[in-house]
């Protein structure tokens, strides 16, 4: 694994830690002192003196997850020898045969960290990664008391699992707090199980927030500079109110242990979540039926869009909420269910967490103009399920070839004939023209365009032929624009993305 790695892990390296976000304290002597005058200056944050009466709180209510793996007995070893009857190696193979079949090894161990959310019915959250493909669960409380979980429910995609026990004697319980509420600075708690210690309490500030680190569609974590080491996965982040606001998943370490870099699911994506494992046992997302990419300034330039925001749809599920609602490739969707988007990332997660058959207001961006529709929101897991959902198409060596060379950006693009179908595995449904040639150095290679892909669009207009696309971009340079939209698809096999090209000057 490389030196630099991201590590998510209850049990192999790199815990969580569990945060406490701590309430700030205005000192009005100190304001005066550092800013002059009291009106205009910012508060400042005072640490306090001590978290002993939190911690003391709080402790109860975390709790250490173990979570074991019956090993498979060994079925792929070769069949032993037949010895003949007293030989003296006879009753040695005899015992080893035996032990074979018998128990194996010992089952794996795995440590993490969770809390109790629900008192009374003794629910416990954590992380999936914490309990994945366990068969058998354990929980242990701060006094050392250890009860077997149920698994309720799981979720791969935010990495969280709702776990159930059955004390028989009252538990401490936790709340979700508002993670929307929390600023970078604001001082936070980890309590946890650090290395299988027992509770665990560390304490730093918030460092960053709506940190993307590629772990699932997502990634919208809280960052933070408490100490964070193996076994505190699945562990709460706190604020001063003793509230949750953050579930401790992943931490970014060279070693394995805590460099002051962790990240937290924020309790604002972490509730609706356990809300519906805790109702369905599983995840009920809200799905659009789009594959989207992000709006780039080329982008926005080339349609005509003053603002670089939204999320761009690439292509469409054929009979899809989206496709039933009239929307097209190439339109930006700037509004989602009266939520407006900054960034393309922020529609997966507004749509996953609407509700299913909800009849949602889309206001988007077509032809240099705005526009709404409504769009009946449909099952993210039905349609995985009903396997609707695109993954792409993989990419394979292709040879370049002769055409017309359209240097401006960079590339060599032929008319599609059978030869080059047959040539580039591409479908005869497939329409446009292929790339046959990228000039290295060029924009069309840095946006990574490829031999073999077919060009769909150009500007939103279909194209037919080799010398009808070259024309359609000399045409655009010669007009004064300083960048081109394509719609390309991959080898011509449905993975479709829009590509915003800049004349070469």
């Amino acid at each position: 694994m490389p030196n630099t790695a991201l590590r998510r892990s209850a049990y192999a390296i790199g815990g969580l830690v569990m945060t406490l976000s701590v309430l700030t304290y205005g000192h009005e002597a100190a304001r005066a002192e550092l800013f002059g005058k009291k009106e205009s200056a910012p508060a400042v944050t005072m640490m306090p003196q001590s978290f002993s009466a939190l911690s003391e709180k709080l402790l109860p209510s975390v709790v250490n997850i173990s979570s074991t793996q019956k090993a498979a007995p060994a079925e792929d070893m070769p069949e032993l020898p037949e010895f003949p009857p007293g030989s003296p190696f006879e009753d040695f193979f005899k015992e080893f045969q035996d032990k074979r079949n018998g128990e194996s090894v010992q089952p794996a161990a795995s440590l993490g960290s969770g809390f109790v959310i629900d008192a009374a019915k003794g629910y416990i959250v954590t992380n999936n990664h914490v309990i994945k493909d366990a068969d058998e669960v354990r929980v242990t409380f701060h006094d050392d008391t250890s009860l077997e979980a149920k698994i309720i429910g799981k979720d791969e995609k935010t990495d969280l699992a709702l776990l159930q026990v059955k004390p028989d004697k009252p538990l401490s319980a936790v709340s979700f707090g508002n993670s929307d509420e929390m600023l970078v600075g604001d001082w936070v708690l980890a309590i946890g199980n650090p290395f299988g210690l027992g509770g665990t309490v560390t304490q730093g500030i918030i460092s960053a927030r709506k940190r993307d680190i590629n772990a699932g569609p997502y990634d919208d974590f809280i960052q933070t500079d408490a100490s964070i080491n193996r076994g505190n996965s699945g562990g709460p982040m706190f604020n001063l109110k003793g509230e949750v606001i953050g579930i401790n998943t992943a931490i970014f370490s060279p070693s394995g242990g805590s460099v002051g870099i962790g990240f937290a699911i924020p309790s604002n994506l972490a509730k609706p979540v356990v809300d519906q494992l805790l109702q369905y046992g599983r995840t009920r997302r809200g799905w659009l039926g789009v594959r989207i990419q992000t709006v780039t300034p080329e982008i926005a330039e080339s349609l005509g869009l003053k603002e670089v925001q939204g999320a761009l749809i690439a292509s469409m599920t054929a009979g899809g909420p989206a496709e039933e609602a009239k929307l097209e490739p190439g339109d930006i969707i700037l509004e989602f269910n009266g939520q407006k988007l900054s960034a393309m990332r922020q529609l997966p997660r507004i749509v996953a967490e609407t509700p299913i058959g909800t009849k949602a207001e889309v206001k988007y961006w077509r032809n240099g103009e705005t526009d709404t529709t409504k769009v009946e929101v449909g099952e993210l897991e039905k349609a995985e399920k009903d396997g609707l959902i695109e993954t792409g198409a993989t990419a394979e060596d292709v040879k370049p070839g002769q055409g017309t060379e359209v240097p401006s950006v960079g590339i060599t693009v032929s008319s599609l004939s059978p030869a080059l179908r047959e040539s580039y595995g591409i479908p005869d449904a497939a329409k446009g023209v292929v790339v046959t040639a990228v000039k290295a150095g060029s924009e069309s290679a840095e946006k990574g365009m490829a031999v073999g892909d077919v060009i769909v669009e150009i500007n939103q207009i279909p194209v037919e032929d080799a010398a009808s696309a070259k024309a359609t971009l000399d045409k655009a340079q010669k007009a004064g624009k300083a960048s081109v939209l394509l719609l390309v698809d991959h080898e011509g096999r449905g993975d479709v993305r829009f590509v915003a090209l800049r004349f070469k000057k």
